[in-house]
């Protein structure tokens, strides 16, 4: 399209600003209100499945009820026939956000500092979470759809689109889907259709990026990092970046579980361990423990929406311990595999040999999961945060009943010698 464009004879295509696999991004004006606005224009090779078309509207108006001051604001959405052409542009107005994407700050700064890492985190959370309680899961979650404001005030973009295209068009799954496999969740990278738990891996890779600067997991192709994300070993960021604290490094840890009921369910949980954690340790205030609530700042402008639609648990209250990697995890290179072969109790993991590419020969699929696997995630608690000692606890149970019954025995014993004396004492008058 050219820059002197005007669809429906409002909306006049300015400059382009971008574009990607489905749509075009123009800076465009809004002729009637005046106003700068951003037009996404769909390509034509997506137009034509009217049930897709209808989807699409249907997303646009769901995502323009979210109206939250850390989500890019929908305005209107629309088309315009071209007879002479025998075309028809779809296109989607919005929020016209002054300043840059996230990927490319990354690109310019490399590792981002911590304090600013978890600022941007904690916004991004704010409104992934807010869309996830409406029922919208973002599923596309990457720096690329993160904008940023000259005072890094976060706008997310983008929301549940590419999985539109997805379910209407198997066929365009390698053109959409697989647009950003750096950041897809192990269930997404199966076929599964994602949850809030799956936004919550995205934005765990995403914080990973931010703070080493490079992907956690890298791949010759897509069919390699799709392997990567459903069974490659866990790295911990501090691998990359040691100037990390641990405590943090542990948190992003969790968010790439490969089992979506190890990661935190919902991006409002974890926003809630971000905050009480920055609160707690890098700020030096006593952290909050009641469960997550957005900030009073952002409250003002965000409007109610209907109850959460997941069935997932509340938020964990902010005093709730950080999990540990496993005993004895390895620190080492990204490109380790998993041991995937099962083995008998107390036989120590065979050594991995060094591999002499990121990943080498796509590796056999995995073998069925069993109590000796280590891919066999943790029993969950009733926490969330892994299997109890229900072990101590008997012994702890134990211990007490012995010492009461212990105490019990010597007050009987000591209440008897008084009446025992005056027994004798009768007997000698009498």
């Amino acid at each position: 399209m050219s820059s002197d464009t005007i669809l429906n004879s409002r909306y006049r295509l300015d400059a382009q600003q971008g574009s990607g696999g489905m749509a075009v991004i123009y800076r465009a004006t809004d002729l009637r209100l005046g106003r700068r606005v951003a037009v996404k224009v769909l390509r034509p090779s997506l137009t034509t499945n009217p049930e897709l078309i209808s989807r699409f509207r249907n997303e646009a108006r769901s995502i323009a009820n979210l109206q939250h001051p850390n989500i890019v604001s929908v305005y209107d959405v629309g088309e315009q026939s071209d007879a002479a052409r025998s075309t028809t542009t779809h296109y989607m107005v919005m929020e016209f956000v002054e300043g840059t994407d996230l990927k490319r700050i990354i690109k310019d700064n490399g590792a981002l500092a911590v304090e600013r890492m978890m600022a941007l985190a904690i916004q991004i959370c704010a409104g992934i979470g807010y869309a996830n309680r409406a029922g919208i899961v973002h599923a596309d979650m990457k720096p690329q759809n993160v904008l940023v404001t000259r005072d890094d005030t976060v706008k997310v973009t983008d929301f549940g689109i590419a999985q539109v295209f997805t379910d209407q068009q198997p066929d365009q799954k390698q053109a959409v889907v697989w647009g950003s496999p750096h950041y897809f969740s192990p269930e997404q990278a199966r076929g599964e259709k994602p949850t809030p738990a799956s936004d919550v891996y995205s934005i765990g890779i995403v914080m990973f990026e931010m703070l080493a600067g490079r992907y956690p997991y890298e791949g010759a192709n897509q069919q390699e990092l799709a392997l990567a994300h459903i069974r490659a070993r866990i790295p911990m960021v501090t691998e990359f970046n040691p100037a990390v604290p641990s405590g943090l490094a542990q948190i992003i840890f969790k968010t790439m579980s490969k089992d979506p009921g190890q990661r935190y369910r919902h991006a409002d949980q974890l926003n809630n361990i971000l905050t009480s954690y920055r609160d707690r340790e890098l700020n030096g205030r006593p952290a909050a423990a009641s469960p997550y609530a957005p900030p009073a700042a952002s409250a003002r402008s965000v409007q109610p929406i209907p109850p959460p639609v997941w069935n997932a648990p509340p938020p964990q209250p902010a005093s709730a311990p950080i999990p540990q990697p496993p005993p004895g995890y390895p620190q080492a290179a990204a490109t380790q595999r998993y041991d995937l072969a099962p083995r008998a109790p107390g036989q120590p993991p065979p050594v991995q040999p060094p591999v002499p590419s990121a990943y080498g020969a796509v590796p056999a699929p995995p073998p069925p999961r069993s109590s000796s696997s280590m891919m066999r995630p943790a029993q969950p608690s009733a926490s969330g945060y892994g299997a109890r000692n229900t072990s101590g606890a008997s012994e702890s149970a134990f211990d007490l009943v012995t010492i009461a019954l212990a105490v019990l025995a010597f007050l009987a014993v000591a209440c008897l010698v008084p009446l025992y004396i005056a027994v004798l004492q009768a007997r000698v008058g009498g």
